[in-house]
């Protein structure tokens, strides 16, 4: 007995001593804001109407009641809940959607806070307006799905609350972590998946050639892992980032100046830049920021002038304002350009809305902050509760599955356009190109330009209308150029600037024998062999094939000039064959003047095988035929010299020389120096012999069909040899100058060797400094002047003295010399 009064005093000491017997949460936060409207079955909805201004945490005082902050409402993201309402309307009023089912909805405000919507989740769990999960009493309070959730993070945490109930969750929200979930996660993504949305602006951004951007990103780990990913992918698309700003995200009103410190930061960064095109990637709050930034000019910090700006969106980012922007002006956002989920607009949506009002739409709590009109924007949420009939149609399925299959749903929406989602829980759609149109009654008008579609290839992803864009009035309806440096036209290429990004660079012209074809090349080409680059450099011209012929006036004049000089030749010969028995013909050896004249015939006649298109044959002869030919008339030279020194000397009493004179030596003084160069010109011919050939470089215009000599060695040492003999001839004749008048020949044949060696002198720096026909012109030229010079030296004195004085060409006038 007194063991069980122990135990009774023990059970009860706690009573008796403590002036609580339990320990009690007084007053939890609570949800102000709520839609309720009941049926059959309940689908859950979170939105975000207002957001908190966030006092200061003192953790010495009890928490206040209500919530921890001033309200901020968010009028625009009132059409969230009535789309959401409204989409219930039409799904009841249709008996095909839901048949002998009523669909009721349960709607709380997440305030834009993490902690509020874990809250609301948990809400929506519950029954009996008690926050105690696990506990349903209540049939019509059981929600079986969940719409909500602009932060994508966040809604993630939501599914995996959701999941632990097998409650489906719908979001509009996305971000790169939605795509590496935990596998079995119930959830479904309304928008794209994001890497399409990426492929979508770089595509944009590529189309307009803005390859000189800025960049903002949430001040978030979102927006950081978005940066990771977009900036390799517009590096590699040679887009460049002229800075990389973070929005600031108001988070306590304590730290409103650093805010604003921020944001002239950021306005700094964008009015002080050259880039004119600024991707934005945020959230549906970050255009409150955006309107921030159009009156920061009025800050004494401020230095930089506006400027337009062409914002390009992501389809986070939605047109919101706080209730006290509700009268700024929207200029800012004029010309602006967004990718949007594809949605319609809806008569019955307006009738709707306009015949709510806080006394008639008890079921409404938002309501009471909302006094007025203002929807004309996209509506993702309505689309959500179509695409959920399917998935509770099937409900009943999934709770006899320990496991929760996804299942590939279809639903026809609102607008009557079908709408999927793929094996990832992700929608099978593409996005709108919006283009944002301010006016000054600080409205505006979202107009389609274009589309993304996620059915195109790559190449193909973007169409867009730039015919109907509306830019904003800084750029005077002209395409905005958003460049680090301006374009590089054809004929000139980039040369990156030290220490900058690759799309800063100078524009360097082609170098000679380059051209570039297109704008902003980085480096210039050549042009194929067969062409060459114009005076611009910028495209290519085919080359001309270039030949010494006869139709041109140089061809044509040399080839008379070598017509003239072989008839005055032949005229020279006939004289001297008519006159053959005078005094002034004998007296100088018929025979090597008949072999000098012919060989100089010859040579000028050879001249004409340098003249027209290269052939093997061709090729072959003209450099040995002259050769040979003028070795004979220069070895006549010379045989004429030697025998005017032979002559006097056999003059001499007792002088052995008479034997030598005549034509025997004269003879073989032309056979031995002239086989000497035919022996060469064999030998030529067996090592390496002369072949047609193109010539695609020695002149930039032309394609050269030219001899190529085989071997130039071969080609000189017949050239020297000639001269050998040449200079032989004019020395021998330069000692024989002064012998007696009657047979004194030399002094002639030493201007006429002079002549020779001077032409030939000058040949070799004029040939080596010439190219194509030019250079075969200076040969030409050369054989002509040569041999003319030996012709008129030698044989206009004596051709004057046979057709103009006779009286001096007779034997007595030679002895009165004597």
């Amino acid at each position: 007995m007194d063991i069980i009064l122990l135990l009774l005093l023990l059970v009860l000491l706690p009573h008796i001593v403590c002036k609580s017997r339990r320990c009690s949460i007084t007053h939890p936060y609570s949800s102000y804001h709520k839609y309720q409207k009941l049926g059959d079955i309940i689908v859950g909805g979170i939105a975000s109407q207002t957001g908190i201004l966030p006092k200061e945490v003192v953790f010495t005082e009890t928490p206040s009641p209500v919530l921890p902050g001033e309200f901020v409402l968010i009028p625009k993201n009132y059409q969230h809940i009535l789309a959401m309402a409204f989409a219930v309307k039409v799904i009841n009023e249709n008996p095909q959607i839901l048949p002998n089912l009523t669909l009721g909805v349960c709607i709380y405000d997440s305030y834009d806070n993490a902690q509020k919507t874990y809250q609301a989740t948990l809400r929506l769990l519950s029954s009996m307006e008690e926050l105690v999960p696990n506990y349903v009493c209540n049939i019509q309070n059981h929600v079986v799905a969940v719409i909500g959730g602009l932060d994508a993070q966040i809604s993630l945490h939501v599914a995996t609350i959701l999941d632990t109930y097998k409650k489906p969750q719908l979001i509009y929200g996305f971000s790169p972590l939605m795509n590496d979930k935990t596998p079995g996660l119930s959830f479904y993504q309304m928008v794209p998946p994001e890497p399409l949305q990426y492929a979508g602006i770089v595509s944009l951004l590529l189309h307009f050639r803005w390859t000189w951007i800025g960049f903002l990103i949430m001040d978030n780990d979102h927006g950081e892992k978005m940066a990771q990913t977009m900036i390799p992918l517009l590096s590699k698309k040679e887009i460049c980032f002229s800075f990389i700003e973070r929005i600031p995200k108001f988070s306590d009103i304590t730290k409103l100046e650093g805010m604003i410190q921020q944001g002239v930061k950021v306005y700094e960064s964008i009015m002080s830049s050259k880039a004119n095109a600024v991707v934005i990637y945020g959230e549906s709050f970050s255009m409150m920021f955006l309107r921030w930034l159009q009156y920061m000019p009025k800050l004494e910090s401020v230095r930089s002038k506006p400027k337009g700006i062409v914002w390009i969106m992501t389809a986070q980012m939605e047109f919101t304002s706080s209730a006290f922007q509700l009268h700024w002006d929207t200029d800012i956002i004029h010309g602006a350009l967004s990718l949007s989920m594809h949605s319609a607009d809806l008569p019955e949506f307006k009738s709707f809305i306009q015949k709510k009002n806080p006394f008639s739409a008890k079921e409404d709590g938002f309501i009471s902050l909302f006094w007025q009109e203002a929807f004309n924007c996209v509506f993702p949420n309505m689309l959500m509760l179509y695409m959920l009939c399917p998935l509770l149609n099937i409900n009943t399925k999934l709770r006899q599955r320990e496991k929760e299959e996804r299942y590939i749903i279809k639903a026809s929406g609102s607008a009557g356009d079908l709408v999927s989602f793929d094996q990832n829980g992700i929608v099978a759609a593409g996005f709108d190109i919006i283009n944002w149109i301010a006016f000054p009654n600080k409205s505006f008008f979202r107009v389609e330009v274009g589309k993304v579609n996620h059915l195109a290839s790559p190449d193909e992803l973007l169409t867009i209308n730039e015919d109907i864009i509306t830019w904003h009035s800084w750029f005077n309806q002209v395409i905005p150029i958003s460049v680090c440096s301006d374009s590089c036209y054809p004929g000139s290429s980039k040369k990156v600037k030290e220490g900058e990004p690759f799309c800063c660079y100078d524009c360097i012209p082609c170098p000679e024998g380059r051209i570039s074809t297109e704008n902003d090349k980085n480096e210039c080409f050549r042009c194929q062999d067969k062409y060459y680059p114009n005076k611009k450099k910028d495209f290519c011209i085919p080359k001309v094939i270039s030949f010494l012929s006869y139709e041109e006036p140089l061809g044509i004049s040399l080839a008379s000039l070598a017509f003239t000089f072989s008839l005055t030749t032949i005229l020279i010969l006939g004289t001297f064959m008519r006159n053959h028995n005078t005094p002034i013909v004998r007296a100088n050896n018929q025979s090597l003047t008949y072999t000098l004249l012919i060989s100089l015939l010859l040579c000028f006649i050879s001249t004409l095988l340098f003249i027209g298109k290269p052939g093997k044959v061709v090729c072959l002869l003209r450099q040995t035929t002259f050769a040979i030919i003028f070795s004979v008339a220069v070895s006549s030279v010379l045989a004429k010299t030697i025998m005017v020194i032979m002559a006097f000397m056999a003059t001499k009493p007792g002088s052995r020389m008479r034997k030598w004179v005549g034509k025997k030596l004269t003879n073989s003084v032309v056979a031995s120096c002239s086989l000497i160069q035919a022996s060469i010109c064999i030998l030529w011919l067996a090592m390496a012999p002369p072949f047609p050939d193109v010539d695609m470089f020695s002149v930039t215009e032309e394609i050269i069909l030219q001899c190529n000599e085989g071997s130039v060695t071969m080609f000189y040492c017949v050239l020297g040899y000639m001269g050998f003999l040449a200079l032989i001839s004019f020395t021998t004749a330069f000692l024989a100058r002064k012998l007696p008048d009657n047979f004194n020949e030399a002094k002639f044949i030493t201007f006429s060797m002079l002549v020779f060696c001077s032409v030939w002198l000058s040949f070799i720096p004029a040939y080596l400094s010439s190219k194509g026909k030019y250079m075969v012109a200076v040969e030409i030229f050369s054989i002509l002047a040569s041999g003319a010079g030996v012709l008129g030296c030698i044989f206009s004195p004596k051709c004057y003295i046979i057709v103009f004085r006779s009286d001096l060409n007779i034997r007595k006038q030679l002895v009165r010399q004597k």
